[in-house]
């Protein structure tokens, strides 16, 4: 693991490195990126950085520069080329006084990269009884503020499954803890709207690129009862779905192998520190 922050390179990536009122740390005053790594190379940096940039500005954190995380970015991936990994890209509200009022020193920016492994083809998810607010202040953006996922996965851990899926206050199927979430029914592939509050991933955006999907808002029982499902994310790809709560699914399907084809196929237009 390597691990760089304000501009410098840390020589024990574990070492304290930030203070402990930092605003990230005390309230979850913060947004976040996880990019992949191929190869030693940021795969979708741009798409990546768009949407930090977006987070940040919904979440009010202004003030950091995107040439600097590139930096950053640089300087973790240097000398030891990771052939699959991730960077997690954070930038917090810097020091602050407790409590949920900024203070007005500079933003933290922390860039680390470390190794992980390809994610089995196919997985089970549960379904969980919390809601996501589609109307909040938070929907949409991609905060640091995790803890019902932490919540959620937990109870998807218990029951033998590697991820949970919400629905959201309307019923409608939202998203996964970490991952967007794509069904097919009667042949079609569908995936819910922007609108449900479900994170605009970009592997979900570069799917519906390449793959296409229908977006549409449905009952969540619609997708529980699909004839395929399967989750996209950063370090998912594209991974059916073999269980959904206690129903069994024949997985990878036709569509969801047709799907990861696709992925395969376009991938590598997108590896680089310019794309």
């Amino acid at each position: 693991m390597r691990a760089w922050i304000n501009g410098q390179l840390l020589t024990d990536p574990k070492a304290p490195a930030v203070p402990v009122t930092d605003h990230g740390l005390t309230v979850g005053d913060a947004v976040f990126e996880a990019v992949k790594v191929v190869g030693g190379e940021p795969f979708a940096l741009q798409r990546h950085l768009d949407r930090l940039e977006r987070s940040a500005e919904g979440l009010g954190l202004v003030g950091f520069d995107l040439a600097d995380v590139r930096r950053g970015v640089a300087a973790v991936l240097e000398g030891d080329p990771l052939p699959l990994g991730r960077l997690r890209i954070t930038v917090t509200g810097g020091n602050a006084p407790l409590g949920s009022g900024r203070g007005n020193d500079p933003l933290t920016v922390i860039v680390v990269a470390s190794p992980m492994e390809p994610a089995p083809e196919t997985t089970a998810v549960i379904t969980v009884p919390w809601p996501r607010n589609e109307r909040g202040a938070l929907a949409g953006l991609k905060t640091t503020s995790y803890g019902e996922n932490v919540v959620a996965l937990a109870r998807a851990q218990a029951a033998g499954a590697s991820e949970a899926v919400f629905a959201n206050l309307a019923g409608h199927l939202c998203e996964g803890t970490g991952t967007n979430v794509f069904y097919v029914v009667d042949g079609q592939v569908r995936t819910p709207t922007l609108a449900s509050g479900c994170l605009a991933g970009v592997t979900r955006a570069l799917l519906i690129e390449w793959f296409g999907a229908t977006e549409v808002d449905e009952p969540i029982e619609v997708a529980a009862g699909a004839d395929e499902v399967f989750l996209v994310s950063t370090t998912r790809d594209v991974q059916g779905v073999h269980r959904w709560d206690d129903r069994e699914l024949a997985a990878p399907g036709p569509v969801t192998r047709a799907a990861a084809q696709a992925w395969r196929d376009n991938e590598a237009s997108l590896i680089g520190f310019d794309r």
